[in-house]
């Protein structure tokens, strides 16, 4: 960076912080193999000897994940079936078979973890077409096997606000549709990707051999709060109320309003967009704000699990370079025009050090911000209960029974490069 930058910048004198506990809904599913032992057992799924039983695996961490996968696999061998694994994640791991492959194994989901072979292809078949006649297209694998599993997470979308949104319908329609069909679905632009995608999904649940699903809702710290299995006419009418107690449990940063918000890191392990929009108050929807009014955001480092792919960044206001650096910009871009969201594959301006990100933040923010400005620091999107704040911003939280300041008001600190040296760097 130029003298110049510096020059501007080296006058700004960054808040100090203190650290804050955070609490949230902390309902925590124990022995889920016992409780999908008995719900298993409950929906009596059609599964018969022999039947060669395709279950859906996505790319996102789900809690508990590798020994969902393993016990589901086990049950349907226990019902005389063969299972196998189909990666149902649309474009991501580069929109190929390999790159699907790895990213079930950077999850945990290999043969050997979960007893069943992973068979992975981007071939896809076209099922028919729905009533505005867009084609609906089906893994190749998976219309071939005799029955299909949904396993998935059921939450909140970044870009839907239907009574569907993540879970076992988005698996049909976007996950197993892999990248033709999930470009296809987007297709007609984010204002109606939500009813489109419920379109699409309630067309593949009539038309595929679906045995049944398996959803999980994850409480406030990422822990495993619930698990449902549901048989194949079930699925319209329970994953609604599933979605509702899925939201419930969605964690939120206590500040209302931000002068600078710096994010430690972002990734698809994170959320589909790499950070959630609902968390950082930055809405790519074009629907109403949620979350908190930001007036700027720093973005540190890139998950190693993202593996390049960047999207999301774009709602940033700066990066440091290490961030820029892991940047695959084919894979961001082929993530994002698949989710029909270019703006968020933008590179934001990229500033030499984590030190620089803040202090280009408390310019961007306005004089009055940097008097006595609201800093908010969170590891990422999915990591909210232990956050930094400065005094400003724990003066401003009005609520404050969720909380609980944990040390004294303390400078932030950075090695000698510039780098962020504590909080949650190890």
């Amino acid at each position: 960076m130029g003298s110049s930058l510096h020059n501007m910048l080296d006058s700004f004198k960054i808040p100090e912080v203190c650290e804050l506990e955070v609490t949230f809904d902390h309902t925590r599913l124990e022995n889920l193999e016992d409780k999908l032992s008995a719900l298993w057992n409950e929906k009596n799924l059609p599964i018969h000897k022999g039947d060669r039983i395709a279950i859906t695996a996505g790319s996102r961490g789900i809690a508990d994940y590798q020994k969902i996968m393993r016990k589901t696999v086990s049950l349907v061998k226990q019902a005389g079936g063969i299972p196998f694994i189909v990666p149902a994640m649309g474009s991501h791991g580069g929109a190929t078979a390999e790159g699907q492959v790895a990213l079930l194994a950077h999850l945990g989901i290999t043969e050997d973890a979960v007893g069943a072979p992973i068979v992975s292809s981007m071939e896809v078949e076209e099922i028919g077409r729905t009533d505005l006649g867009f084609p609906v297209y089906i893994d190749k694998n998976a219309l071939a096997a005799d029955g299909i599993i949904l396993l998935n997470r059921v939450k909140t979308h970044t870009s839907i606000r239907e009574e569907y949104q993540s879970g076992l319908m988005k698996m049909m329609a976007i996950g197993l549709a892999k990248h033709k069909g999930a470009v296809a679905t987007h297709d007609l632009g984010v204002p109606h990707l939500g009813k489109n995608m419920v379109r699409v999904a309630k067309f593949a649940l009539e038309k595929l051999n679906i045995v049944g699903g398996v959803s999980v809702i994850e409480n406030g710290y990422e822990e495993l709060a619930d698990i449902y299995v549901t048989r194949k006419e079930e699925i319209l009418s329970t994953e609604p109320e599933i979605l509702k107690r899925a939201i419930a449990m969605v964690p939120t940063i206590p500040v209302p309003e931000i002068d600078v918000l710096i994010v430690y890191e972002q990734g698809k392990d994170v959320s589909g967009t790499g950070m959630d929009p609902a968390v950082i108050g930055r809405p790519i929807n074009r629907g109403p704000h949620e979350g908190p009014l930001v007036e700027t955001l720093g973005l540190l480092r890139l998950t190693e699990y993202s593996d390049g792919n960047a999207s999301g960044c774009g709602m940033a206001d700066f990066i440091t370079r290490k961030f820029k650096d892991a940047i695959d910009e084919n894979a961001t871009i082929v993530n994002s025009l698949t989710g029909m969201h270019p703006e968020i594959a933008r590179i934001p301006a990229a500033m030499e050090n984590d030190e620089m990100v803040f202090k280009a933040c408390m310019k961007a923010a306005g004089g009055y911000a940097q008097e006595n400005p609201k800093l908010v620091i969170i590891k990422s999107t999915k990591a909210l209960e232990k956050i930094y704040v400065s005094k400003a911003a724990f003066e401003s939280i009005k609520e404050k029974s969720n909380v609980k300041k944990v040390s004294d008001f303390h400078a932030v600190e950075f090695d000698s490069e510039g780098n962020v040296s504590s909080l949650w760097v190890k």
